[in-house]
């Protein structure tokens, strides 16, 4: 480069000084080119903007604005005309409401600054406009970028209060309707929006009417003055998917738009009542009460009237009051009413009238304390067994139907739930009618979850929960809850949300909802030391951390597990341990299992197949993957295996012991007896059963107290059975009962009467006479042994390993399509993939194992064929091993399969998956066994699974999960049979295994491979592999579920540990 002096460019660079960081800059802009100069500084103060948009801070962004001319919240209530419509409960056709919600038009747009903003007016045109179901979500009815889900994080960026005005949708809905004429007479017309997503503005007839936001929580708006009584009105609603609310808004599920709760039109007349609360106040000795009634009108000098009606319909109480004011509180005293509990749900019926207008609502009496520190519900101490409950449906998402709630209370209350947790909003106000009439203990929670503030940095709760600008909308929340909900029974806890860390508004919360409502509980598990919540609150804590609470001393809070026992996937794991806790210690009031159901929602492959799709499948980013998937029931919200295992840990019968003929049981009910029960036993041993007959329970067995069965000869019938024998009690509604449904299965259970049969006298008592040896003979480096039935078995010499077997009848079909392998891995659960153990696994390629040969040895006896196979286990890249012995030793009668075995070696993982052996088979149609059945059971997940005979088709023994993985172990076998057809003989069996007394072991048969599983992410694809085979699995170990996905992994007793060594046996034939 030379070195002339510099220009005049150069001149002017290098007089100018360097900039800082930390400098106050203030730039003028000289643009030269062209012939146009332009100082932007100087100049633009003397220009005039002639646009700026928006204008205003829009309600949507702006913290200050929550509601803008909405009605004060209030219960949940229709008014009717008179006594005998309200009693009818016919709200469709007899209230003074009706019911907006049907087809509407419909328009979205990327942001509220686009689209037709002005699509409100009387004049738009609106034909060209799609149509929408309300209530729904627009995401699952093909409207916009589609459904998203997060578990924590937010999907937008975060800079709160503020959302993103250019990733916004916004959805124009547009109704039009006539008042019926029966709503005509009314002074006071309300729109009442039961639930919108996220926030929304209304226009009546091109008229603005306000603004609401709370997604969950009801709105109503004063429609009089807009309302065209005796001509069409057009409704216009304007709803934003993203608003300030939504930072409070994070809870795990899928982030949907719309409006999805019902929509009325409600008219109030000239005298009304504007809110009432019930309360009822039983005295300390739980016997009498008072009706506690607090009621506002819409103006003084009423003339009250209360009439309480039992449940059959007599008269209860009859008073007159007249009101001075606009409210006024009343109670009246009950003598001794019906006590209503979720095992006793009692409800009375409460009739409030003014002189043209009345309301009902249910009254169920009953107290809820905490008394020495126990939680108590009329006086007694009561165990939560429940779960946590989300709104879901798989093609409308959180728009759920009646229908669809009901479903789920009938199965809660099939498999003996008796509560839930609204986690984490406030649900559709008509399951709480459910909850009171069927019998559930509730949770009520109020819409609000801050959880991704958790991984933004910094201090979490500083930015909402401990900061005073958001006091004001933590506090509506409660405030919408307990207004909306404080009348139903039913509600027994409320609760300040939830996964928000903790700060001064859950203060301010707790104090509004003790000003309406001081009876009740209040609770929040962020509030981790119970500062302000009156319970101790955890998540997935350990069995035995949740067991040192329990044992605190001085404790004065209870405490309850308001998530445990993540049922994502085959799980969970060791539920039973958690329930054995909860009734042992007074402190621990019981847990809500995570949770209810999988979130799926429908969809469908580029070639038309459905399935239910989770994060991800949507083209949703960021999600969550598969972590919706989490439920005891799937997306359909059908049962499964988890909901099985977790409904016989909770059944209000449970065996304790036996001693001869006595058998002690317990009564786990909170409140009834055993009187509406009868009891009928059986004995159940290996194809063989005896019914006992059925016999009354002794009476007034206490709640969560033993007693003791006489069954006379039951010892006798027991050493008839040949072999191992259990007893088995069903517990069956009598059919006189006044509780729950006359003969219905409440519980059952089993206690071992007689040991299994050992290997060793399995093998004594198959030993043919006169004695005989097994025909062996060579052939292309095979050895073949032919025992008695004609079933031969083929070792491969070149590679060490039982590669054939076939029947007498069919001797040239090889029925083995994989050869025999000593396996230790399994497809990886949900638990596994989310917890300690599969990763584990994965890196120490524990699913790559291959069994390399070092050697085989054949000798034969006067009686028997031995084969030796020494053989190293072991993974590539690594250099840990397991060093082998298998031992074929085949009789005239049987083929005894022996491994012994040593796992060593560096990076060796601390525990297998399985140890066992695996193989492909051909031709299977049923299987038979006997063991615990008919599901799948696993050494942790097997208390609903019973010890019998059992019999399934071949191709229905694996589980489809919605999400592919592990599925379908059958456990404590003592043996099973591979069959072409039904039969109890050999004539139709493959090849039968026996595992004799041997604890634990299992066996798997699916049409899929390991690695096929693991591959697959979704059932479709899944099937799309399905094989012409089965892959067979005969294990002696399995390494339990657990419920590492969130939580506990699998306990330490349910492991299988690899610091050990294996010497195990079985017998084919």
């Amino acid at each position: 480069m030379s070195s002339a002096a510099p220009g005049p460019h150069r001149q002017r660079m290098e007089s100018r000084r360097m900039i800082h960081q930390r400098d106050d800059l203030h730039v003028d802009l000289q643009l030269n080119g062209g012939g146009i100069e332009a100082e932007a500084s100087s100049r633009f103060k003397d220009h005039i903007v002639s646009e700026v948009r928006p204008n205003i801070l829009p309600d949507w962004s702006n913290l200050k604005v929550i509601h803008r001319n909405t009605l004060p919240p209030r219960s949940h209530f229709y008014l009717y005309d008179n006594e005998d419509d309200a009693l009818s409960g016919d709200v469709n056709n007899k209230s003074r409401a009706t019911l907006l919600s049907g087809t509407w038009g419909f328009d979205l747009s990327t942001s509220p600054f686009k689209g037709p903003r002005d699509f409100y007016k009387l004049k738009f045109d609106h034909s060209d406009w799609k149509l929408i179901e309300v209530p729904g979500m627009w995401q699952c009815q093909g409207f916009g970028k589609g459904p998203q889900y997060t578990n924590t994080d937010y999907p937008f960026p975060v800079d709160p209060p503020h959302v993103p005005y250019d990733d916004n949708e916004c959805g124009r809905y547009i109704f039009r309707f006539e008042v019926p004429d029966r709503l005509k007479d009314g002074s006071q017309w309300r729109l009442r929006f039961e639930g919108v997503d996220s926030a929304f503005t209304v226009w009546v007839n091109g008229q603005e009417v306000g603004y609401s936001q709370g997604s969950r929580n009801p709105s109503e708006f004063d429609v009089s003055a807009f309302l065209e009584l005796d001509c069409e009105n057009t409704l216009c609603v304007e709803v934003y998917q993203r608003c300030d609310g939504s930072y409070i808004e994070d809870q795990d599920q899928w982030w949907l738009s719309g409006i999805f709760r019902d929509v009325w039109l409600h008219s109030f007349p000239s005298s009304h009542f504007e809110d009432f609360h019930i309360q009822t106040l039983l005295d300390d000795d739980y016997v009498d009460a008072d009706l506690a009634v607090e009621v506002t009108v819409n103006q003084p000098g009423e003339t009250l009237s209360a009439k309480l009606l039992d449940h059959e319909g007599k008269t209860v109480i009859h008073e007159q009051q007249s009101l001075d004011t606009n409210s006024g509180k009343f109670k009246y005293r009950v003598k001794n009413p019906e006590k209503w509990t979720a095992e006793t749900p009692y409800l009375y019926t409460l009739i409030l009238s003014l002189e043209n207008v009345c309301v009902t609502q249910k009254v169920g009496f009953r107290r809820t304390e905490l008394i020495d520190g126990v939680f108590c519900v009329n006086g007694s101490p009561i165990k939560i067994r429940g779960v946590n409950r989300h709104e879901h449906n798989a093609q409308t998402g959180r728009a759920v139907t009646y229908h669809d709630m009901m479903q789920d209370v009938a199965i809660m209350q099939t498999y003996g739930i008796n509560a839930i947790r609204t986690c984490h909003y406030i649900n559709d106000p008509r399951l709480y009618d459910l909850a009171d009439a069927v019998g559930f203990w509730v949770l009520d929670e109020a819409d609000l979850e801050c959880h991704g503030f958790g991984t933004v940095g910094g201090d979490p709760a500083r930015y909402l929960s401990d900061n005073p600008v958001w006091k004001e909308a933590y506090v509506d929340r409660a405030l919408q809850m307990v207004m909306r909900d404080k009348n139903h029974p039913s509600i027994i806890m409320w609760s300040l949300g939830n996964e928000s860390f903790y700060g001064r508004n859950h203060q301010a919360m707790y104090d509004e909802i003790k000003k309406i409502d001081n009876t009740r509980l209040i609770h929040y598990e962020g509030d981790q030391d119970a500062q302000t919540a009156d319970i101790f609150s955890r998540m997935y804590t350990p069995v035995d951390e949740m067991i040192k609470y329990a044992e605190e001393k001085d404790w004065k809070k209870p405490f309850v597990m308001c998530e445990f026992a993540h049922a994502m996937g085959n799980g969970p794991g060791a539920i039973q341990e958690y329930i054995e806790a909860f009734y042992k210690y007074p402190r621990l009031m019981g847990g809500f299992v995570w949770e209810w159901a999988n979130h799926g929602l429908i969809t469908k492959t580029k070639d038309g197949q459905k399935y239910y799709g989770y994060g991800g499948d949507f083209g949703d980013e960021p999600n969550d993957y598969n972590f919706v998937m989490d439920g005891l029931c799937d997306s359909r919200h059908f049962p499964g295996p988890g909901l099985l295992e977790y409904s016989k840990a909770i059944e209000p019968v449970q065996i304790v012991g036996i001693n001869g003929n006595v058998v002690t049981i317990i009564n786990r009910y909170d409140f009834l007896t055993l009187d509406h029960l009868e009891c009928y036993w059986e004995v159940i041993s290996d194809r063989a059963q005896y019914v006992g007959r059925n016999f009354a329970l002794p009476t007034g067995v206490k709640p969560h107290s033993e007693t003791t069965l006489v069954i006379g000869g039951l010892q006798t019938i027991a050493s008839k059975a040949s072999g191992e024998a259990w007893l088995q009690l069903n517990f069956i509604t009598r059919s006189d009962t006044k509780n729950g449904i006359p003969r219905y299965h409440r519980a059952s259970g089993q206690i071992q009467l007689n040991p299994a049969q050992s290997l060793l006298q399995i093998k004594r008592l198959a030993l043919p006479s006169p004695p005989s040896r097994p025909i062996v003979r060579l052939k292309n480096d095979f050895t073949y042994v032919t025992i008695a039935s004609g079933m031969t078995f083929g070792f491969d010499m070149s590679a060490g390993t039982l590669s054939s077997i076939s029947q007498a009848s069919n001797p040239r079909l090889n029925l083995l399509t994989l050869p025999f392998t000593l396996d230790f891995y399994r497809a990886l659960t949900d638990n596994d993939r989310g917890g300690l153990f599969g990763k584990q696994w994965l890196d120490a390629h524990l699913h790559q194992t291959r069994n390399h040969f070092q050697q085989i040895r054949v000798y034969e006896t006067g009686r028997d064929c031995t084969i030796e196979i020494k053989s190293r286990v072991a993974p590539p890249v690594l250099a840990w091993s397991v060093d082998a012995t298998i031992t074929y030793t085949i009789t005239a009668a049987y083929c005894s399969v022996r491994v012994r075995a040593r796992p060593r070696g560096r990076m060796l993982p601390e525990t297998f998956a399985r140890f066992g052996l695996s193989f492909g088979f051909r031709n299977i149609s049923v299987v038979e066994w006997f063991g615990r059945g008919s599901q799948e059971s696993y050494v942790d997940k097997k208390q609903s699974q019973f010890m019998n005979t059992w019999g399934w088709p071949s191709n229905q023994m694996f589980h489809e999960y919605e999400f592919p993985q592990e599925a379908g172990n059958r456990t404590d076998i003592r043996w099973v049979e591979f069959r072409e057809q039904w039969g109890d003989s050999a004539e139709g069996r493959l090849l039968r295994a026996r595992f004799g007394d041997h604890e634990g072991g299992s066996f798997n048969i699916m049409p899929y491979t390991t690695k096929d599983i693991d591959e697959c992410t979704h059932p479709h694809e899944l099937r799309a592999r399905k094989r012409d085979d089965h892959i067979v699995r005969l294990d002696w170990f399995h390494h339990g579920l657990g419920t590492g996905s969130c939580g506990p992994a699998t306990l330490p007793k349910y492991q299988l540990r690899t610091d050990r060594k294996f010497d195990v046996e079985l017998l084919l034939d």
